[in-house]
């Protein structure tokens, strides 16, 4: 059997529904979209074999019942929020643990974005490094909106997950890279990584290529989100603020509300 394959299938303007599978069996994480999932199994003469789902959005979602009509499987997903398709409601702290293909994920609870959201994350195995799909908690050189959650409970969030080994591969839902990376470099200008990062992360997109997954070590060198006590961040959001001092929740909580706005 083939080792495992993780393949990003674009779906909408900028969604990623990430597909695990070992050449026989597949697992889709957050399939907002059923023909680009289903078009890929047949493609590849796999078979569906479990959904994880980390949050109720509907771009996240929307793809569920039309894949469940071709052929039942179970659906992971946040017990705190209403998803009609879930029949495995996960809390933190809880295992997912698959026969087909034969993969382990812890889930941790994220709420920040939704009051609910979950990641599920991958131990490294099998001579790979580490995976985490946390859906719209953390992006390449950004994080999620608050919609339904606070400041405080994001940024708890977040460094939960910047706790996870550093060579874990950041595997988010959305190619905001570039967009983010423009934001970053308002917060922090002078950050050597974070230029190379923009030009790399250019050539990704010009060749028509993913920019994720990163991994949590690039993501602590170059993410704002991630960087609140880093001098230069510190410094813009006081001055964004309008304060003469902030903390590190202050810090993350302004730079969130600046970049709402930034255009």
């Amino acid at each position: 059997m083939a080792a495992l394959s993780v393949v990003p299938i674009p779906a909408f303007q900028d969604n990623y529904i990430w597909l695990l599978s070992n050449g026989v069996e597949a697992v889709v994480v957050d399939p907002g979209a059923s023909q680009p999932v289903l078009d890929y199994l047949r493609a590849h003469r796999l078979e569906l074999s479990a959904i994880l789902l980390t949050h109720h959005h509907g771009d996240h979602v929307g793809g569920v019942a039309e894949l469940l009509a071709h052929g039942k499987v179970p659906v992971y997903g946040p017990a705190a929020e209403s998803i009609p398709s879930v029949d495995h409601p996960l809390g933190d702290g809880e295992r997912v643990a698959l026969e087909a293909p034969r993969l382990q994920f812890d889930v941790i609870s994220v709420p920040g974005h939704t009051r609910g959201h979950i990641a599920y994350w991958m131990a490294a195995q099998d001579g790979q490094a580490p995976r985490l799909f946390c859906g719209d908690t953390l992006f390449a050189s950004g994080c999620g909106r608050l919609f339904e959650g606070s400041p405080a409970q994001m940024l708890a969030s977040l460094d939960r997950l910047a706790a996870l080994p550093g060579d874990t591969r950041v595997h988010c839902a959305h190619e905001y890279t570039m967009s983010n990376i423009r934001f970053a470099l308002a917060c922090e200008p002078d950050n050597a990584a974070l230029r190379a990062w923009r030009d790399e992360a250019s050539r990704l997109r010009q060749a028509g290529l993913p920019t994720v997954p990163t991994t949590l070590a690039h993501e602590l060198a170059v993410n704002p989100f991630l960087r609140s006590n880093a001098p230069q961040v510190r410094e813009a959001a006081i001055s964004q603020a309008g304060q003469t001092s902030l903390d590190r929740l202050g810090v993350f909580a302004a730079i969130r509300a600046w970049k709402d706005g930034f255009r």
